[in-house]
């Protein structure tokens, strides 16, 4: 429960079950006739961390205009394999990097239209489906929107709980079902753009953590400390509150550890828990790398994307009886993108450089550039209004009471600041409604 609240989703191996465990990425397990805990081992069928040491050691030397032409011919390859199906087939596309990409290199491939897939809101500041229409239209895609407002989460909200499986609060798990939902009423497999972010540097804190913690380790340990202290009790606004947590960083490592955490004091929001064991907190299972970016790739590549990512669309998708493929995962795809130095993935203060490139080839930039905003949804909004009263009884002072897994004070705390407007926790919150939920359904 400590891990959930710390990064809204339950990393492998752990789960919500006592005595379950779940199976890692890229491992099978076989389990004999007879044979207790003790004697199964899960095995890895092929090394991720093998894969980005290879790569590392392996640089690509080549010239720029190779690099991209080598890329190409991978993500057409994978494109190419993975859009071979005996069902109506089709793409999520956002109108970011990632999707677009995947969404250029299928119409390249194929001989009709294909059909694509994007979700907006009313909301000013978080509609992407206009970038998508764009894309769509210069690619000449068969393309579908549908608009969503609060009316249409509260409706799915309920469900997410039996989804899931175990609880789960990356609140994109909303757009992703309900463009899951969507795309099932003309296709039965749909591509998406996952992974491009980890393979390529795509993410905001690939390009500003590293400067944030060389300013930051200028000021002794025992002062950042001190004045995480002194400041913590205070209202801070989101990005302050979250500098502040920081602080206590004793190295780069610790320091990214921290920025990842919603809940940095889980252990003490949860009662009688303790932090267990994880790949982003366990440096023997790391991979040796060159660089403080390319370690939080590697990081990201590793829990975030595996236990975050790929869970969310995989289960949004199943049930809606979607099936999604990932092309930028693909074996040959993944093991090029670790060979790539870096300044082919970030450069000039942006990610994603090769990426870019390949796609630039397809859709002119200005269709493209524009800041990453994610697949988010309005929730801090829909928390203080059409949510609330969802919210309100799961977190009930009562009901929590009588549970007794959370710390009451804690929870009503972050609550109350909330719908007053003196800070923004929903991202914190959601991890413990998603909680709240699927303890009430179970």
């Amino acid at each position: 429960m400590a891990l959930l609240l710390r990064y809204n989703y339950i990393p492998a191996p752990h789960s919500i079950y006592q005595g379950i465990e779940k199976l890692k990425a890229g491992h099978y397990v076989q389990i004999g006739k007879g044979q207790t805990r003790n004697e199964i081992q899960s095995v890895p069928f092929w090394s991720f961390k093998q894969a980005i040491e290879d790569g590392i050691q392996n640089a690509f030397d080549g010239t720029d205009s190779q690099a991209i032409d080598e890329l190409e011919a991978r993500l057409r390859a994978s494109i190419s394999d993975q859009m071979l199906a005996d069902v109506p087939l089709g793409a999520f596309l956002s109108g970011g990097v990632d999707s677009s990409t995947v969404v250029a290199l299928m119409q390249k491939q194929a001989r009709r239209p294909i059909k694509t897939f994007a979700i907006g809101f009313d909301e000013p500041g978080y509609n992407e489906a206009v970038y998508a229409k764009e894309v769509a239209q210069h690619l000449g895609t068969d393309h579908t929107e549908l608009y969503v407002g609060a009316d249409d989460a509260l409706k799915m909200v309920p469900k997410l709980a039996e989804i899931y499986c175990e609880p789960f609060a990356d609140s994109s798990q909303l757009p992703t079902y309900l463009v899951s939902q969507m795309a099932k009423q003309q296709v039965t497999v749909s591509l998406s753009g996952d992974g491009g972010d980890e393979l390529f540097g795509g993410y905001n804190p690939y390009q500003f953590a590293p400067a944030i913690w060389q300013k930051m380790r200028l000021l002794p340990l025992p002062m950042r400390k001190l004045a995480a202290q002194m400041l913590s009790g205070l209202p801070l606004s989101g990005k302050l509150e979250k500098l502040v947590s920081v602080f206590p960083a004793k190295d780069q490592y610790q320091f990214y550890q921290l920025m990842m955490s919603h809940w940095t004091n889980a252990t003490s929001v949860v009662l009688n828990s303790d932090d267990a064991p994880v790949y982003l907190s366990d440096p023997q299972q790391w991979p040796a790398t060159d660089s403080f970016e390319h370690w939080m790739m590697a990081i990201d590549a590793g829990q975030y994307m595996a236990d975050d990512i790929l869970v969310k669309v995989d289960r949004a998708a199943m049930a809606n009886s979607l099936e999604t493929r990932v092309p930028l995962l693909d074996h040959r795809v993944f093991e090029f993108a670790w060979q790539l130095p870096q300044h082919m993935k970030i450069r000039n203060g942006t990610g994603k450089w090769a990426l870019r490139e390949v796609l630039y080839r397809h859709v002119p930039k200005t269709m493209i550039e524009r800041p990453k905003k994610g697949f988010s949804i309005p929730l801090a909004q829909w928390l203080r209004g059409p949510l609330r009263q969802w919210a309100e009884e799961l977190l009930a002072e009562s009901r929590l009471e009588a549970e007794g897994y959370l710390n009451v004070r804690a929870v009503r705390k972050a609550w109350q600041q909330h719908c007053s407007g003196k800070a923004d926790n929903a991202l914190k919150l959601w991890s413990i409604l998603m909680f709240q939920a699927w303890l009430k359904q179970k």
